[in-house]
């Protein structure tokens, strides 16, 4: 909370300021000496050195200037004296961030002067409260915002920190009380109930939840989130909630032994109801004893007259007692022998059999077996049977000795009904009948409605606050009610219940919903729903609507315009601000100006200092080198307070050099072993993937390795080869008779028939044909070749061109490993070079080939007219 702000701001007003002392002020890159009664940042001193600094809010490195700043931050007993919300560090840990911690410091004089106080973030919400701040200063970090009143009425939002109040506008002007402070890092920002905290999460008071404290947790209830009643399990609970009790607390529920139809007692043990015992599973109370069974209600009844066992759902008997025998016409009976003297007489309604004769029964007794009251087999009017004798009963049917109602259909005490623990029947006669009774206790748990046992009160009814027992029937103009008869949760004739009264429409701050009026979430002045999202308007606390959400704030840039409503945005020389116009400024958005009178000015700082970053204010203004007292002592001589930090570089010595050439030598040596090594990798590789294409990658054996082992070691004569395999044999004997097989081709393809004594006569017309673009093409991959006739006039075909096959793998049939021969590799021997048998063509050919090639046309001029030597014109 902030009431230790109003304490300590009471004590601001009573302070008194001491007189200003020499000091240095100091800010990243800047140290001021003179006059000054400043207490904001820290203060660092440092032994050997005999000026102390007080450094302002900034980022302070190992590289800060001036001298006399750096020397002190580096030294090695560098010490903090914080001031009040500057943290609680006493070493100086570089970089170093002097920043107020989140919350509020005031200050009793204007330039953040004088014995200032701070108060951090309060744990909860501060509602209706007004707290007067008599201060001149006030210092606020980054992501807090603080929401004054200043003078009537006005409510204003500080964002930054204010070096003088009396610079404020006019809007903020007057005495300043606080209204609120938090942090805004919160997104989405928190309720009205939550406080966000520096971390940006919500902090929520006791029985708040969510992410933004928006609703109340299990068992709490209305707009303060107060936990239920005492006495009951759960309650109207919720922020709309009432509050209201809705299942009372059950004290020794039959759960709570492990027992279903009876009662808990304070030992933990299970004392069942008439009619019920243990089941087998070991559940008390679960299953019906002997002599009963169970009903289509639930409850264990008891066997019919004569029956010691009979069975559930319908009550037929399954044995009798002795003494009785199954009735023939109804299965749920049985009758008892009937009395007859040793004569064969039998004796009448009222008498037994003596033997020889018949004798009266007891006066309690309807008919028996004997004298007493303990031999009756039915009862006498106004008693029934029960543990084997007859009792008489009370005005409401109950049974002497017993919770058990009379039964007049069985003549025996009956059980009254599922879980009633007690029951009766009014007016109770000899014409009464058991569906009369009417329960007037029941197990923990259990409520009476209407005379039975039932878990909860039915629509229309209540459950009275008395007993916590009954349930009462709810007034006319109710539909349904809690608490009373008259406090209706629902109405009839289409009202709606609001705030227990039935009413035409529903008020303010309420909505509609399932015929009541629902509170509005608190948030809200009026809503659609019961969410804190769903505001149509806002209170005074939280007066700005975004989204459906009533917020505390507009953003840092904005102001609320009380006259819409709405958030308008501040002018462009105000970083925050109070109204519009530039001359409603509470921060200024440039650097290089200061806030005067609530208008953002040129700063004008002297002594070539700057505005503090976060203060608003000039470095040369919290520093004078004059004071108006005379006592006041001369500023002492401070050296460093303007020198730059210098650095000289120290040159390297001889072995530095050395170590670092010699490092660089080994660096270079192991890149070249790595590169090496790498490289007779890949080769390896490389040759595992040609010998595994080539099928090269045979397994040898071991003495094979030994020998080539001995072989390094002692020296040797060159190796031979290692004999081809049979595949490799055949590889090499098929590229040899393809490469012979493409050159007899190539041969063929180039040859240039002469004309010589051809009959016909050169055309004295150029030829449309010319023989080299007839030629036939060299390429070894065609499927067919020109015809002989094309290749060797030169002259096209009139007619289709007949094309010679070109095989495209010849030795597919010569040379193959099913005539290769056996596997096993021979030497090869001197074969006989075989010269085939050529036809005249072929030699014809031949002598052609070895003729030049005639230049000039490409008709072919006849040597001899006498007749020709090629074969083709024979």
């Amino acid at each position: 909370m902030l009431s230790s702000i109003l304490a300590v701001s009471l004590a601001l007003g009573a302070s008194v300021v001491a007189q200003s002392s020499p000091t240095v002020l100091c800010v990243a890159g800047q140290c001021l000496q003179g006059y000054s009664n400043t207490t904001i940042g820290v203060t660092l001193s440092a032994s050997g050195q005999s000026t102390d600094v007080l450094l302002l809010p900034g980022e302070y490195s190992s590289t800060t200037n001036p001298e006399l700043l750096h020397n002190l931050l580096t030294s090695s007993s560098a010490s903090l004296a914080d001031s009040p919300g500057f943290g609680n560090t006493s070493s100086v840990s570089l970089p170093l961030t002097v920043a107020l911690q989140p919350g509020l410091a005031i200050y009793p004089q204007a330039l953040y002067s004088g014995q200032g106080s701070y108060s951090s973030l309060p744990s909860s919400p501060v509602v209706n409260a007004s707290i007067p701040l008599t201060a001149s200063s006030l210092a606020l970090p980054a992501n807090v915002w603080a929401a004054v009143s200043a003078g009537s009425n006005s409510r204003v939002i500080l964002w930054n920190s204010i070096p003088d109040v009396s610079q404020l506008p006019q809007t903020a002007s007057g005495a300043l009380s606080l209204l609120n402070l938090q942090s805004s890092s919160c997104s989405p920002p928190c309720s009205g109930s939550g406080v966000c905290s520096a971390s940006g999460t919500c902090t929520c008071p006791a029985g708040f939840t969510g992410s933004s404290c928006e609703s109340c947790a299990n068992g709490f209830f209305g707009p303060n989130c107060q936990a239920c009643p005492s006495g009951c399990t759960s309650c109207d609970d919720g922020i709309s909630g009432s509050g209201r009790c809705l299942v009372p607390i059950v004290t020794n529920p039959p759960s709570s032994c492990n027992c279903i139809n009876g009662e808990c007692g304070s030992n933990g043990q299970c004392t069942c109801l008439t009619g019920w015992t243990a089941a087998s599973n070991g559940t008390a109370c679960a299953q019906c004893a002997s002599g009963f069974f169970l009903d289509s209600t639930g409850n264990c009844e008891i066997c019919q007259l004569g029956c010691s066992e009979c069975a559930d759902g319908t009550g037929d008997c399954i044995t009798c007692k002795s003494g009785f025998t199954q009735d023939a016409n109804d299965r749920t009976k049985c009758d008892a022998t009937s009395q007859t003297t040793s004569s064969g007489t039998p004796c009448p309604d009222g008498s037994f059999s003596n033997g020889s004769s018949c004798e009266p029964c007891s006066p309690l007794c309807q008919t028996c077996t004997g004298s007493t009251s303990n031999d009756c087999i039915i009862c006498g009017s106004g008693s029934y049977s029960f543990n084997g004798s007859c009792v008489q009963t009370s005005s409401s049917g109950v049974c002497q000795g017993s919770n058990l109602i009379a039964n007049n259909n069985k003549h025996e005490c009956d059980t009254c009904g599922p879980k009633c623990t007690s029951c009766g029947i009014s007016n109770f006669n000899v014409a009464s009948t058991i569906n009369q009774a009417q329960c007037t206790g029941c197990l923990p748990g259990y409520v009476l409605s209407q005379g039975q046992c039932v878990e909860s009160c039915p629509s229309g009814t209540f459950l009275s606050p008395q007993d916590n027992l009954t349930c009462t029937a709810c007034d006319s103009s109710c539909s349904s009610c809690a608490g009373s008869a008259s406090f209706c949760l629902t109405c009839t004739n289409n009202l709606l219940a609001a705030d227990g009264q039935c009413v035409n429409s529903c008020p303010s701050n309420t909505f509609s919903s399932s015929g009541s009026c629902v509170s509005c979430h608190p948030d809200c002045a009026t809503c659609s729903g019961g969410s804190f999202n769903q505001c149509t308007s806002c209170n005074k606390a939280l007066p700005v609507l975004t989204s459906g959400r009533c917020l505390p704030t507009c953003s840092q840039s904005q102001y609320f315009d009380t006259t819409s409503s709405t958030c308008q945005s501040c002018d462009g020389s105000c970083s925050s601000c109070s109204g519009s116009g530039p001359n409603n400024c509470l921060a200024c958005s440039s650097s290089s100006q200061v806030l005067r009178g609530g208008t953002c000015a040129s700063a004008n700082c002297n002594s070539g200092s700057s505005v503090v970053p976060g203060l608003g204010v000039c470095l040369s203004e919290l520093v004078t080198t004059q004071t108006s007292g005379s006592s006041a002592s001369p500023l002492p001589s401070i050296t460093g307070i303007s020198t730059p930090v210098t650095t000289t570089r120290q040159p390297l010595q001889w072995w530095e050099i050395l170590l670092m050439a010699l490092g660089c030598a080994f660096i270079f040596l192991l890149f070249m072993i790595c590169w090496r090594r790498r490289a007779r990798k890949q080769r390896a590789k490389d040759t595992a993937k040609f010998a595994t294409a080539k099928a090269l990658n045979q397994k040898t054996s071991w003495r094979w390795r030994i020998a080539r082992f001995g072989e390094k070691l002692f020296g040797h004569a060159p190796t031979q080869p290692r004999p081809d395999s049979d595949e490799i044999a055949l590889w090499k004997l098929r590229a040899a008779e393809e490469a012979r097989h493409n050159r007899e081709m190539e041969k063929i393809g180039v040859y240039e028939y002469s004309r010589a004594g051809s009959s016909r006569a050169p055309s004295p017309l150029p030829s449309l044909y010319d023989h080299k673009h007839y030629a036939p093409s060299h390429d070894s991959h065609r499927l067919s070749g020109g015809s002989m006739y094309s290749v060797v006039t030169g002259i096209p075909r009139s007619g289709p061109e007949p094309r010679q096959p070109v095989k495209s793998n010849p030795l597919t049939s010569r040379f193959s490993s099913t005539t290769l021969g056996s596997s096993v590799y021979k030497k090869p021997t001197a074969k006989r070079e075989l010269i085939p048998k050529r036809t005249d063509a072929e030699a014809y050919a031949a002598s052609v080939r070895e003729s030049p090639e005639p230049t000039g046309s490409h008709w072919i001029t006849p040597t001899s007219t006498g007749g020709s030597r090629n074969p083709f014109r024979k």
